[in-house]
């Protein structure tokens, strides 16, 4: 088939990547000058083990299958990453029978690797934390996320696919049995596929308003979620991720190391009504004050702005988490079209195993 993939951030290249290793003749269509520029490049880059999400559902199920995956990938790509393990802390009863809780979950999920342990011995891993007790997740660990992508452009490229960088989709329709695709940028005009894969990120559900005939009703709402991560200007004190319990919008203010050994902490959650990525110094008080309760030490005036993300959320403040969708032909009823929505965390460890269910759709 001939198939055009709309957006080429870590998704739509994996889905990419997939189809051409079928055979498959593949464009990827990408409005900006680069792979990557969205979500994709604005998160933590941690390959997530698993056990926060509820069992059966779409991110239990890619995630620990696609963390996995994205493993034996690394190994045998040259991909930069390090399996160094997280920590998820509690620091008094009641976020201890959280953590309890997260363990739980974990084991319902098949995560591998999960340990309770009590506060001495997480401070014996950190001697700079401060818990009453801990999670333990072996299985955690960091990615190099653009070397990532890079690997995935290649394998693409080598199959025959290619990239037209900027190149924005303006509209999708059903004519004798194809897909026609109206395009600007570069080279506007007009090409006709077999079927479409939406990878657009936090452009998803524009794309979906934007095909003809596919059902308004399928199209979930795009609620807007900035995280915030401030960089630390020191050496790193801790060799493993440190994650508080959970909050609302997200899984909280936590520790993370980057390839290059740099410490960061983010990301908050800040509810936004459109893409601004400009972080608020003023929102270091509220860091410092999270941060505090699991390393008490943290030294003043230490944190700095660094960068930030949005999250495309399916769901707003105090409502219940929405799985992601992927929305193939079983789902609306036009053939050869696969929308991808909600694709947030973990959506970078569940990057290879997304793609096999898109494949999957455009097989059936």
């Amino acid at each position: 088939m001939q198939i055009l993939v709309v957006g080429a951030g870590v998704i739509g290249l994996a889905a990419a990547r997939a189809a051409a290793l079928a055979g498959h003749d593949v464009v990827v269509a990408e409005a900006a000058g680069a792979i990557g520029t969205g979500i994709s490049s604005r998160n933590s880059e941690v390959i997530h083990a698993g056990m926060y999400y509820a069992t059966g559902s779409l991110r239990a199920r890619l995630c620990t299958r696609g963390r996995r995956m994205l493993y034996a990938y690394c190994a045998s790509h040259g991909v930069p990453h390090r399996k160094c393990g997280k920590l998820i802390v509690a620091t008094d009863t009641a976020e201890a029978a959280k953590v309890e809780s997260i363990h739980a979950q974990g084991l319902r999920n098949e995560c591998e690797g999960l340990q309770l342990i009590e506060g001495a011995a997480a401070r014996a891993l950190e001697p700079a934390l401060s818990c009453v007790g801990a999670l333990l997740s072996a299985e955690t660990g960091i990615i190099d996320a653009h070397a990532f992508m890079l690997a995935l452009r290649g394998d693409l490229e080598d199959c025959g696919g290619m990239i037209a960088f900027g190149t924005r989709v303006e509209e999708l329709s059903r004519v004798a049995g194809h897909w026609r695709v109206r395009f600007s940028g570069k080279e506007s005009g007009t090409r006709e596929v077999d079927a479409v894969v939406n990878a657009a990120g936090l452009g998803a559900q524009d794309l979906a308003h934007r095909t003809t005939g596919y059902p308004r009703e399928r199209v979930p709402p795009l609620i807007l979620c900035k995280g915030n991560y401030f960089t630390y200007a020191g050496r790193p004190v801790f060799s493993r991720l440190i994650y508080p319990v959970p909050v609302d919008g997200g899984i909280g203010i936590h520790v993370t190391l980057d390839m290059a050994g740099q410490m960061r902490f983010g990301p908050d959650v800040e509810w936004v009504e459109r893409e601004d990525y400009a972080v608020d110094p003023a929102r270091a008080d509220a860091f410092y004050a999270r941060i505090r309760s699991y390393w008490p030490s943290l030294p003043d005036n230490s944190l700095l702005p660094g960068y930030s993300g949005i999250r495309p959320k399916l769901s707003g403040p105090g409502a219940p988490a929405v799985d992601f969708m992927i929305e193939g032909p079983p789902q609306h009823g036009l053939p050869g079209l696969v929308n991808l929505f909600g694709i947030e965390s973990p959506g970078l460890t569940s990057a290879l195993s997304i793609a096999d269910e898109v494949a999957a759709h455009l097989s059936a």
